[in-house]
């Protein structure tokens, strides 16, 4: 039995639901049009259940932040996912004031709305408990019109914001299909994955990689930790190779001493289980040029990882059951230095593995080689896949518990 509520444990006819939704959508900056629609995809299942069963949909959701460029009106979205839908969708320029009020009270059953930018609202972003989100104007103005909360929006699911959190603590809460797969499948990974499990991490970050390995090995998650991009510079560094002035500047923009004291503890402890680079491609004179780890430091840029790798990470991810896929393995924008990145990934597209692959870069390297339908599970999440991979509690997650066991409480 799952610790939090699903659409399966409510009746859902006839009732009006609040439907907290992630459509923060990249957007066009001169004319704000949406460039890409895939969260809207994302939570079709919930919302087309929602419609068949004959319940009244109020659609919650953000775009940008205040003060930033793509800080907008969600009109656009509506008509985005009416067009998806197939079905209209009414588009409520309020949030809690007296037209969204009248908008709610209308709805026909089968029938959606979508309320404008709920980060118009200034305590939206506020970080604070449940509790506190409900007594805020935009929970209590909208809650006494609605039967059940749904949440839906996994990729803001680590942030204790009042539309995400606040309704749980004053109405019957649960989980949208897109939440519970995210969960269900992350959570399966994290505590049994099905052996040998391997978790790639690449891209160019380092900082919050550090901890999610640690966390892996030592709960004995993953077998195999595979090393590309920015996070394998760092532990190359860490294991006392010197990479060139150039990219040991990239890392020091970003790590700190402590980290670097920390990845070694790490490559002690687990040398077994952590696979890094044996050769690397370097921008030279803007030409690829691959050299073996012995042959640094290097005065150019590293881009890539070097074909003797690729092959080398291949023998490790044919002998894998479960694959985690986590950031591009070089500048894979750069034509020149797309071939690790498109040869490895291609090659966990074409395994029989369980896949699963996350993070902005990594899924617009999938999309651009068009390889999405052969990976098992690409999660939405970005911080709150992050947070789930590190052992973190999720803040939306632990108030839809709370809001079961409260409606457990009520229910005796």
């Amino acid at each position: 039995m799952k610790e939090y509520n699903t659409l399966d444990d409510f009746n859902l006819e006839n009732k009006t639901i609040l439907l907290r939704v992630d459509f923060n959508m990249p957007l066009d900056k001169k004319t704000l049009d949406i460039l890409d629609t895939t969260r809207i995809k994302q939570a079709l299942p919930t919302i087309k259940e929602l419609t068949q069963k004959k319940a009244k949909t109020v659609i919650l959701a953000h775009q940008g932040r205040p003060g930033s460029w793509d800080f907008t009106s969600l009109q656009k979205h509506a008509q985005a996912l009416e067009k998806i839908l197939g079905k209209k969708v009414e588009f409520i320029n309020d949030i809690f004031g007296e037209k969204a009020k009248n908008a709610i009270k209308k709805l026909q059953p089968g029938q959606i709305i979508l309320l404008d930018n709920i980060r118009k609202f200034p305590g939206e972003t506020e970080k604070k408990s449940a509790e506190e989100h409900a007594k805020s104007e935009l929970v209590q103005n909208l809650y006494p019109l609605a039967d059940i909360f749904v949440n839906d929006a996994f990729a803001a699911a680590h942030r204790p914001q009042c539309s995400l959190i606040g309704f749980t603590a004053v109405l019957p809460s649960c989980a949208g299909r897109l939440m519970e797969k995210e969960l269900t499948t992350l959570d399966k990974i994290i505590k049994n994955p099905e052996k040998p499990s391997t978790f790639l991490f690449g891209g160019a970050k380092f900082s919050d990689t550090i901890t999610t390995i640690q966390h892996l090995l030592k709960n004995n998650t993953a077998d195999n930790i595979i090393l590309t991009g920015l996070p394998a510079n760092a532990f190359l560094k860490a294991k006392g190779i010197k990479l060139g002035e150039k990219n040991e500047k990239t890392l020091k923009e970003e790590g700190t001493p402590e980290q670097f004291k920390k990845i070694k503890e790490i490559l002690d402890e687990y040398k077994e289980n952590i696979h890094l680079p044996i050769d690397l491609a370097i921008d030279k004179n803007n030409k690829r040029q691959e050299i073996d780890i012995i042959k640094l430091p290097t005065k150019y840029s590293i881009y890539d990882i070097g074909t003797k790798t690729i092959e080398k990470f291949k023998k490790i991810l044919s002998n894998s059951k479960t694959i985690f896929l986590s950031g591009p393995c070089g500048v894979f924008e750069k034509p020149s230095f797309m071939k690790g990145t498109k040869e490895i990934f291609t090659f966990i597209a074409n395994s029989k593995a369980y896949t699963i692959a996350g993070g902005g870069h990594t899924i617009a390297a999938i999309k651009q080689m068009k390889i999405e339908n052969k990976i098992s599970h690409i999660s939405t999440g970005g911080g709150s896949l992050e947070k789930f991979m590190m052992g973190e509690k999720l803040s939306v997650v632990e108030a839809l518990r709370k809001a079961k066991q409260t409606l457990m409480i009520q229910q005796k």
